[in-house]
């Protein structure tokens, strides 16, 4: 397990000695020792810490999330079988809190770490138009072909709605349906694109619901959704379809005719 820090804001002592990394968004990272001495370890790199050292995550400079391991994990009571917490079923461990102290486990195995770890992608900015690669479907033909070509064409803008359930996202004009009434509940799964009645699109995340009433227009390809993951407030986000939209066909029936 690792700690997930959303926009920096982290800062805790440490008690004991340690070595930790941190990776994901472009976070200054600040250690203060007990004697007053700063030192400024780099992203995706081992360091040092030494008992009484004070460690600060600042604003990232781009991406969202952060995460900081240590080695020999922390010691944290894990909740079936997971030590992180649901934020949509309110399942597992509860949030980290001001205050809580975090024990870590004693290293065991060989010294090796690694020193030469380097970001998968360019982390996005609040200021950058970010592309993610879409499947279409399963139900882009429950929207009309002009709203199934604005899904692409239109730049949408990450609201302040979004969480790790999902980015609510805003356009200029929403998603027309072409078929009305209500779906049955389908399976969902991570980088769906869910599309509520006032047509503005949902990316689900990592805590998304297992199941969902409205009509999925797309799915995030695979490769590009820890970037999804990485996209911060305010930044707007066009969708690449990969190819053209395949309806669902029926499962052939096994039953012999009459």
């Amino acid at each position: 397990a690792c700690l997930e820090v959303l926009m920096g804001g982290l800062s805790f002592t440490c008690h004991g000695h340690g070595l930790a990394a941190v990776t994901g968004a472009d976070t200054p990272i600040e250690v203060r020792s007990a004697s007053g001495e700063v030192l400024r370890p780099a992203l995706y790199a081992p360091f040092a810490l030494h008992d009484g050292d004070r460690v600060s995550l600042q604003a990232p400079k781009a991406g969202l999330r952060s995460y900081l391991a240590i080695r020999g994990g922390f010691n944290h009571t894990p909740v079936l079988g997971s030590a992180a917490s649901d934020t949509l079923a309110h399942v597992g461990p509860a949030p980290l809190a001001p205050g809580d102290r975090l024990g870590f486990n004693a290293p065991v195995g060989g010294a090796a770490v690694s020193l030469h770890e380097q970001p998968a992608f360019a982390l996005p900015r609040s200021d950058q138009v970010i592309t993610l690669d879409v499947l279409m479907g399963p139900r882009s033909d429950w929207f009309t072909e002009a709203a199934q070509v604005l899904l692409s064409q239109q730049a949408w803008q990450v609201t302040a709605q979004s969480n790790r359930i999902g980015i609510r996202l805003a356009g200029e004009q929403p998603l027309q349906r072409a078929i009305d009434g209500e779906l049955p509940s389908e399976g969902t799964r991570v980088g769906a694109i869910q599309v509520p009645p006032n047509g503005q699109p949902v990316l689900f995340l990592r805590d998304h619901p297992l199941t969902g009433g409205y009509p999925v227009i797309a799915v995030v390809a695979p490769h590009h959704l820890d970037l999804a993951g990485q996209i911060p407030v305010n930044a707007r986000v066009r969708f690449n379809p990969l190819g053209a939209f395949e309806p669902v066909r029926p499962a052939p029936s096994s039953e012999s005719p009459a």
